[in-house]
């Protein structure tokens, strides 16, 4: 029995080593010319990508070399009334062979000196042709000595919730980033330090500072929006891009007249409403109470009214009484401090824009030929 035992124990053993010899080349590399282990990008490549995989990498070769850094130099003061220079940085997208490229105002706003750097880590100055602050739009140019890489635009209009969009930017400085998702809403309000932002996409694609100005894609690699703004202070999943049809309103402007061109009124107003309202005898649901109207501007072309006493609120601030109320503007009543504002956005300079104001116990409508405001920077 002992010497069976041991003859099955041998018998075993020469299994398991005749086994383990001819598998062993599926677990570890080979070391002969003709080994049967597989790098894992060999694998990949003979599986081939996704249709989904492809697409992405598809949109990110055809858009990434029209994708570019903008960095701004802005020239601050600090308590000591001292000037010094800040660099800050953004990203943009050449739409056209001329080096024009499309970006956010906000990247380009106050900027003493302003460069560009394309993908081929070429630098070149920039100068502002035109800006649209109302939807935070800039419009730059460079002189290259070659031909450049542009992006189409797509229609924004067409958009809907769910379809896959990507970002690419220059988040935190790193050139050249790709990050997907979908539109996740249509038509957000958002309101940022400076101003309220109507009408904005709303996606899950990661969006980070140094992102703002780059271009949101669609699945064709059309740009569909420009990446504007994050909710809160680092990426969580929920971004806004500016509807490309926007710059295409902002972008006939300058090839009709060679400018951007932003509509102009001249007055400057202050929200009152409630229990102040009534305590100047204004109506209590409120409006916009002209404080000045500027000279020569559309607004006193007009005939509309600013102040004309001064009274103080509260033993805190002043206030001018005794003007213009606007009450509704093109039909729709003021509902807050901004409805003038959002109906500017919607005009072009020379446009008649229609008021009601309250005026000595009665609503009087006025129509008023807008101007153009000069360029800010």
């Amino acid at each position: 029995m002992r010497a069976i035992r041991l003859f099955l124990l041998a018998t075993l053993l020469a299994t398991v080593y005749i086994i383990g010899r001819y598998n062993v080349g599926h677990l570890l590399p080979s070391t002969g010319p003709k080994g049967v282990w597989t790098e894992p990008a060999a694998a990949a490549a003979a599986a081939g990508y996704s249709p989904e995989e492809q697409n992405n990498i598809d949109i990110y070769r055809g858009a990434r070399d029209a994708t570019v850094n903008i960095t701004s130099q802005v020239n601050v003061q600090n308590w000591f009334f001292q000037v010094y220079p800040q660099k800050g940085t953004g990203s943009g997208f050449i739409i056209n062979g001329d080096g024009e490229i499309l970006t956010n105002y906000h990247v380009v706003r106050g900027a003493v000196q302003l460069t560009v750097k394309l993908m081929d880590q070429k630098v070149y100055k920039a100068k502002v042709l035109g800006t649209d602050t109302g939807h935070d739009l800039a419009l730059v140019k460079i002189d290259a000595d070659r031909k450049l890489p542009t992006l189409r635009l797509g229609d924004s209009d067409a958009l809907v919730v769910g379809q896959k969009v990507e970002a690419i930017g220059n988040p935190f400085g790193f050139d050249g980033t790709l990050t997907t998702g979908i539109v996740s809403a249509l038509g957000r309000d958002i309101q940022t330090e400076d101003e309220k932002l109507e009408g904005m996409i709303q996606t899950d694609a990661a969006i980070n500072p140094g992102n703002s100005g780059g271009p949101l894609l669609d699945s064709h690699g059309n740009v569909i929006g420009i990446n504007t703004a994050i909710y809160g202070q680092g990426n969580v999943g929920i971004g806004f891009a500016m509807p490309i049809n926007r710059a295409k309103v902002m972008l006939t402007e300058f090839q009709a007249r060679g400018r951007v061109a932003v509509p102009w009124l001249g007055i400057r107003e202050l929200w009152v409403s409630g229990d102040l309202a009534e305590m100047l005898d204004l109506p209590a649901k409120g409006g916009l109470l002209i404080q000045e109207v500027e000279n020569g501007s559309p607004a006193e072309e007009a005939g509309l009214r600013g102040y004309r006493r001064v009274v103080v609120v509260g033993n805190t601030y002043q206030l001018g009484i005794g003007g213009d109320l606007i009450v509704a503007v093109e039909g729709q009543p003021v509902d807050g401090a901004d409805a003038l504002k959002r109906a500017m956005n919607k005009k072009r300079s020379g446009d008649m824009l229609s008021l009601t104001v309250f005026r000595s116990g009665r609503n009087v409508e006025v129509k008023v030929k807008l101007g153009e405001a000069p360029q800010q920077m």
